[in-house]
């Protein structure tokens, strides 16, 4: 992330005759998002879909690791960003939820516990459009990689006896493998009597198997001699075409990260 917005070689302070050399960005970064979406299971021998908003089930981060590499020579460049995140929750007595596409019966409630294990792979190559002591952008292209596991257990309480027996307690695993290209803008701002610290931001959109998805990142960032420290919003979506098990997911939170330059 860090590197994605503090980019090699963009410091008013680093020597003009540098800017021909390979210039390397080793970032490391928490990224802390909210996930939202809709996903989806059939319970094998079941009838109906079992569906619920993510959103109202995970809230707990399990484990993350999340790093970028940078390098530049002259005004062209390449960058690969990768995250890996795992959260699970459960939830009990959750209204929030619909059996065979209707929502639950007035009567009914749902205990759920969902588990979802993912990578987000970014690779792309850019072009410095404007490389000025206190401004740059890079015009980016290249693709994402979204790989998606997940697994649910749910146990439907009916006192209506509305909803069919196979379909009131469930197991169920889904994956989702998902490649799209993208295209996008990078670069920063500085401001201050020594141009250290600086407004970041990037934004991709793409489609591919996916219908449509778009990244945005805006933040705040002090630039060191060697070291880019970095504050910032991180927003990525995922609309995804029906018959999918996600129907839809975005991941929305801060983040903050280092970047090391050489």
């Amino acid at each position: 992330m860090a590197a994605m917005l503090s980019s090699t070689g963009a410091l008013a302070q680093q020597a003009a005759g540098k800017t021909d050399s390979w210039q390397f960005g080793v970032s490391i970064y928490g990224w802390f998002p909210d996930i939202a979406g809709q996903t989806a299971f059939t319970q094998p021998g079941g009838s109906s879909e079992f569906e619920i908003g993510i959103e109202n089930i995970l809230d707990n981060l399990e484990f993350t690791l999340m790093g970028t590499f940078d390098a530049r020579k002259g005004r062209w460049g390449f960058l690969v960003d990768g995250i890996y995140m795992e959260v699970d929750n459960s939830k009990t007595g959750t209204r929030e939820a619909s059996i065979g596409g209707n929502p639950l019966p007035i009567n009914a409630t749902a205990d759920v516990n969902l588990d979802l294990e993912s990578w987000i792979w970014t690779a792309a190559g850019y072009f410095r459009a404007v490389d000025q002591p206190d401004s740059t952008l890079d015009l980016v292209a290249g693709g994402r990689y979204l790989d998606v596991e997940q697994k649910v257990n749910w146990n439907i309480t009916d006192s209506s006896g509305t909803i069919p027996a196979l379909d009131l307690t469930g197991t169920a695993k889904t994956s989702l493998s998902n490649w799209d290209a993208i295209i996008g803008v990078r670069g920063r701002i500085a401001f201050g009597a020594k141009k250290a610290w600086f407004v970041p931001y990037y934004l991709d959109v793409g489609a591919g198997d996916s219908d449509f998805t778009w990244q945005g990142i805006a933040g705040l960032g002090y630039a060191l001699r060697w070291i880019d420290v970095v504050a910032a919003w991180r927003y990525l979506y995922y609309d995804m075409p029906s018959g999918k098990a996600i129907k839809d997911i975005n991941f929305s939170g801060p983040a903050i990260g280092l970047t090391f330059r050489w």
